[in-house]
């Protein structure tokens, strides 16, 4: 819900804490603890529910959000593999721009990683400013998970949620690159120094949209006294801490049931020679199409003129453009 207050001043006051709605008590504390960093846990929010849509952009879910709290309706509700992505995009988006902020300057409590320094083994010198994951990674697993950890982390939802959102943040930490930059005469590299960073944030999507797509189905069992998530199918192999797992199901996401938070695929936009759930045949459930005719006007022929100018002619060119009846 924090990505929706975009048009709202900046999170800078305790009394905005209390306002903030979908927000359990402790992570208002925590708010009132941490007002510097809401405004990253903002921007992280925002950044998950883009990168969503993005992956699923060509998907009969296709990451749509409400007015309404959950933002995306009852699909998160149920232990769905959308709700899976959904906590793992989001706990990364919270580390990711927790993260950026710190290397930025923006926080007082955090800056550049400082336990990275010195030589490498392979014979660069560790400087300029290495991201901060770790504060990234911590800040979100202390605001995030406190709504389940705050449940009692038994339930399976709980569970599977906690899982979940670990799986978001190890996508970032298992992709961190090291990046250089070359010292010596006339660009020559003499020797380099080299910082750690993360990868970007549409990496991390695509990393977690693989995850979804092998996502293991999942359900409780014990060993001893202690509560784990294990594959519904024993021939399947155990997941690792970076799988995406899940409980339920998934509806089909045809038809539009608002109680549910499912807005169907009536007048979505489909390929018609596509084969794929993009395909009018699968993204339309089989209730077939429209076909319109639209006039696009594009630029061509277009020509440098010294100095320095480009100059272009309009084209216009019917396309065919296919929606779901």
């Amino acid at each position: 819900y924090l990505a929706k207050l975009s048009s709202v001043g900046s999170i800078s006051e305790e009394e905005t804490c209390e306002k903030l709605k979908g927000l359990i008590q402790r992570q208002v504390q925590m708010c009132k603890r941490n007002l510097e960093v809401m405004d990253s846990v903002r921007r992280g929010a925002q950044l998950a529910i883009e990168e969503c849509q993005f992956q699923f952009r060509n998907r009969r879910w296709n990451c749509s959000t409400l007015d309404t709290l959950p933002v995306f309706g009852k699909v998160v509700t149920q232990g769905t593999r959308e709700a899976a992505f959904v906590y793992a995009i989001s706990s990364a988006g919270v580390a990711f721009a927790v993260t950026r902020a710190c290397s930025s300057g923006e926080l007082d409590k955090c800056g550049c990683d400082r336990t990275v320094q010195g030589g490498s083994p392979q014979g660069f010198q560790w400087s300029g400013c290495s991201d901060n994951i770790a504060y990234g990674v911590a800040f979100s697993q202390s605001f995030v998970d406190v709504r389940e950890r705050s449940k009692g982390a038994s339930s399976n939802r709980a569970l599977m949620n906690l899982h979940n959102n670990e799986a978001g943040r190890k996508a970032i930490l298992n992709n961190m690159r090291v990046e250089c930059k070359c010292h010596g005469v006339s660009g020559s590299c003499e020797f380099k120094t080299c910082w750690k960073a993360m990868p970007p944030f549409r990496k991390v999507g695509n990393v977690l949209k693989e995850k979804f797509d092998g996502a293991t189905e999942v359900e409780q069992s014990e060993i001893g006294s202690t509560k784990v998530l294990v594959p519904k199918n024993s021939q399947f192999k155990p997941h690792t801490d970076e799988d995406l797992v899940y409980l339920d199901s998934s509806p089909d996401f045809c038809d539009h049931d608002l109680k549910n938070g499912v807005l169907g695929t009536s007048g979505r936009q489909c390929n018609k020679t596509s084969k794929a759930i993009d395909g009018c045949e699968l993204m339309c459930c089989g209730r077939g199409f429209h076909t319109d005719e639209v006039e696009v006007v594009e630029r061509c022929s277009c020509k440098f003129h010294w100095c320095c100018s480009v100059k272009c002619k309009p084209c216009h060119r019917v396309v065919e453009i296919h929606t779901c009846r």
